[in-house]
């Protein structure tokens, strides 16, 4: 992108893109909106995501494209853009990256437990009764079957072979190595080594240097049909995405591993507290010796 100054009167549109993505169609509404604003005259993502669901990331990115094809579209990487976070920053035409951003992760992750051996040890059947012989995919309290393992295995080569295919399409000859798409990160200027973003940069010098010391932020939101439009905020005001918390398939979101362990330590104490209640096996009478 190439150096330029824009008028005060437009105005360039920050979108924060920050937690878990996930399908979000208010959110694609909004861009929508934000692409058919003649004084947004360019969009700058600032990007704080670990990842997210693969379709609420590719839903999210084809918006994204929908914008860069009318006006510029830049990215500014916070403290971490990798996974589904990086997927989304190859929809910009440039990538500007912190010293210390974390970002790469190409690549799919599936974690989960296994209970069975726990269940069976106090008496606890698991029952599960389907309508389809593959409709049950590694349940946790069942032993782990090796054609489950080999099914879960092709979904995710699908997905990765994807993101792959994304990252060399809007990268193109930028990409330096062949050893990008292992799930391996970067910090910083190692990923500008190796292609994956294009400079260091944080969002207000960056802004200011492509487009002036006068460039402006302008604040999108869904205010009333009826309400006076907002006036124009200085540099740093922000359009913020919703973001509902879920589980991520590139990455298991923390809070998500916190709430299973809650429920696993009450799955624990239940079935303790059950193991006290049932009656327990009588063994023969204990002999009296007497010397």
């Amino acid at each position: 992108m190439g150096r330029s100054v824009v008028p005060i009167s437009d105005q360039i549109a920050r979108y924060e893109i920050s937690g878990v993505i996930t399908d979000d169609v208010a959110r694609d509404d909004l861009l929508a909106e934000l692409a058919e604003t003649e004084a947004v005259r360019a969009v700058v993502l600032r990007i704080n995501s670990p990842g997210g669901t693969t379709a609420g990331s590719e839903a999210l990115f084809a918006s994204i494209r929908e914008i860069a094809e009318i006006k510029p579209v830049v990215a500014v990487l916070g403290e971490v853009a990798a996974s589904g976070g990086y997927w989304l920053a190859t929809a910009a035409d440039r990538i500007h990256v912190d010293p210390n951003s974390i970002t790469g992760s190409i690549g799919v992750i599936y974690a989960a437990f296994g209970f069975p051996e726990l269940l069976a040890r106090h008496g606890v059947e698991r029952r599960v009764h389907t309508a389809g012989e593959d409709k049950s995919l590694l349940d946790p309290f069942r032993p782990e079957r090796p054609k489950d393992v080999e099914r879960l295995k092709r979904l995710q080569a699908e997905i990765h072979e994807n993101f792959i295919d994304q990252v060399k399409t809007r990268r193109g000859d930028r990409l330096k190595g062949d050893d990008l798409f292992t799930g391996e990160i970067w910090v910083g200027a190692g990923a500008i080594e190796v292609g994956l973003v294009d400079e260091i940069g944080h969002l207000a010098p960056t802004m200011h240097r492509l487009y002036g010391e006068k460039t402006k932020f302008r604040v999108l939101s869904r205010a009333a049909p009826d309400a006076p439009p907002r006036p124009a905020r200085p540099l740093g005001a922000a359009v913020r995405g919703r973001g509902a918390r879920t589980l991520d398939p590139f990455r298991i979101d923390r809070a998500m591993i916190v709430k299973l362990a809650l429920f696993l330590l009450l799955v624990l104490v239940a079935l303790g507290f059950v193991g006290r209640l049932l009656p327990r096996p009588k063994g023969p009478p204990a002999r009296r010796v007497e010397a």
